[in-house]
């Protein structure tokens, strides 16, 4: 099969925020491009949706949710980022719904980004693995909330509470699709990415991957990626307009 070429993301922009499910899901597919926009000097905000709390089956959920907030903020830090979310809602059991956009809204109001970034809501990642129920709910839900939080009317509370209607989003960008057209190099950056993928050791441990490499898995991403941008490795993402008419 002939690789498809892919065009490279824009990056004419200044704050970014990221909205996922879990602590982890930046790190599976973004970490090394958010290294790369914060050492260029862009402001990059983390929003877990949940706190990952029914994600290792030996700890229960409380003890849970405080370790993997820290693992996350620490391999937020290590990629440049200082400011991370936990919105506290229920880990594993997310619906897509006005409750969900009303949530995001309120956060992409209050950081007034240009580029929000998540990540993939496809039914599989390409093959016949099915995505996980969370990513699909909240990957839906950021595409509205990021328009719902330019209409005034849409959640009025919040802008009655002085959360002010932002329209400025120009992309969503979803990385690790299998609609991905869009890349970044993350050639210069990798290693950060792989560091910020091990910093979640103890969920990493939890799932019993004792033989699993980081760099093997996220080079087994990045390096075709990177083929089809024409660099060693690189970060694949479909891009939504937020424009009207585009």
């Amino acid at each position: 099969m002939e690789r498809r070429e892919t065009s490279p993301l824009r990056e004419d922009w200044d704050r970014m925020l990221c909205v996922v499910a879990h602590p982890d899901d930046m790190e599976f597919g973004a970490a090394a491009a958010v290294a790369r926009w914060t050492g260029q000097g862009k402001d990059v905000v983390y929003c877990m949706v949940t706190s990952g709390e029914a994600g290792i089956d030996g700890l229960p959920p409380e003890d849970c949710r405080a370790v993997r907030e820290a693992e996350q903020v620490e391999s937020a830090r290590l990629v440049g980022v200082e400011q991370v979310e936990f919105l506290g809602l229920p880990d594993g059991v997310l619906e897509y719904g006005v409750p969900l956009r009303r949530a995001i809204a309120a956060v992409v109001r209050r950081h007034q980004p240009e580029i929000v970034v998540t990540g993939n809501f496809r039914d599989t990642w390409g093959g016949r693995n099915l995505n996980q129920a969370d990513h699909v709910a909240t990957g839906r839900a950021v595409v509205d909330a990021v328009r719902d939080a330019g209409n005034r009317w849409v959640f009025p509370e919040q802008v009655a509470e002085g959360l002010q209607p932002w329209g400025g989003v120009r992309e969503v960008w979803a990385f690790g699709s299998p609609a991905a057209e869009h890349a970044v190099d993350t050639t210069e950056t990798f290693d950060a990415g792989v560091a910020s993928l091990e910093a979640h050791r103890a969920y990493i441990d939890g799932l019993g991957w004792e033989d699993w490499d980081a760099r093997e898995f996220l080079e087994g991403m990045a390096r075709p990626a990177g083929q089809s941008l024409g660099v060693t490795f690189a970060a694949p993402f479909e891009v939504f307009l937020m424009g009207w008419g585009d």
